[in-house]
């Protein structure tokens, strides 16, 4: 009888901890990103490398967690279309987007990967070592689309 107490008790700990977890993984670090704050400002990098011209971004849905500079995603729409924006602005080749919570709704990084592997969207660089080792990444749709996520660079790997 004791020993079934004793499971029983390693059993209710261990699927407490793990609801703990899951909670603090899915929801407890994130918060919104204000349309009009600093963090929702999107701009894209030059074709000079440097200067950072800024997007118009309308819709603008963002969120973010101060645990992890990985754990920005964002959302929004822009006229920016894709002809003018890979003759003006620098191309991010390696791309990859990473997978957000599952209530944030409007960005899903499998299908946005996809389509950038597919050529339905190019990805360009926002802004080199936003945090030293990670870069801010736009993918462009051609109807107007935009996600935007944080990824390590290549320095980030050295």
């Amino acid at each position: 009888m004791n020993g079934k107490l004793i499971g029983g008790g390693i059993v209710v700990i261990a699927l407490v901890f793990g609801a703990v977890v899951y909670y603090s993984q899915e929801y407890g670090y994130y918060d919104q990103v204000a349309p009009g704050s600093e963090a929702a400002k999107i701009s894209l990098v030059e074709l000079d490398g440097t200067t950072l011209d800024p997007l118009d971004a309308r819709g603008f849905e963002g969120i973010d967690a101060d645990s992890s500079p990985l754990r920005y995603r964002a959302c929004f729409n822009t006229d920016l279309s894709i002809a003018t924006a890979t003759e003006t602005y620098e191309v991010y080749d390696k791309a990859a987007p990473l997978i957000g919570p599952n209530w944030f709704d409007c960005y899903d990084a499998k299908t946005i990967g996809a389509d950038l592997e597919a050529g339905r969207a190019v990805a360009f660089l926002s802004q080199h070592n936003i945090r030293p080792g990670v870069d801010r990444v736009v993918a462009l749709y051609p109807d107007g689309r935009a996600f935007v996520w944080h990824q390590l660079n290549d320095e980030a790997e050295k």
